[in-house]
């Protein structure tokens, strides 16, 4: 059984657009995710803005990669390392704690995860 952050079972962060690194609506990861897709986080615009400052441009589509492009509201799996650079320089996106994968804490605290959950 793949364990969410509160310790309950992985739930599904999106179908549409379907996310998830093996792009089962879930962030689940593997050996095989070098970037830790661990974390379900619901956009919005700010977020979306400094992803892409950052190097992570999640808004421009790339359908060689399965990557329908985001938009405010849409639910997505994000590295977790790229939403911690967000968090520590304020820009907090909500966060859907049920579906985010326990491994997500080798990162994160909790604390933070729970902070950004109140968003939603």
């Amino acid at each position: 059984m793949t364990k969410n952050v509160l310790g309950g079972v992985l739930q599904t962060c999106c179908t549409e657009p379907l996310t998830g690194f093996y792009r089962d609506g879930k962030c689940n990861t593997g050996p095989d995710d070098l970037g830790k897709h661990t974390i379900c986080v619901v956009m919005n615009d700010e977020f979306l803005r400094h992803q892409a400052l950052i190097g992570n441009d999640l808004i421009t589509p790339r359908p060689e990669f399965g990557f329908p492009g985001l938009k405010a509201g849409d639910g997505w799996c994000v590295c977790i390392d790229r939403w911690k650079q967000s968090f520590d320089a304020g820009v907090i996106a909500p966060v859907r704690l049920e579906a985010t994968h326990e491994k997500a804490l080798d990162v994160v605290t909790l604390e933070m995860l729970v902070k950004s959950s109140r968003l939603n």
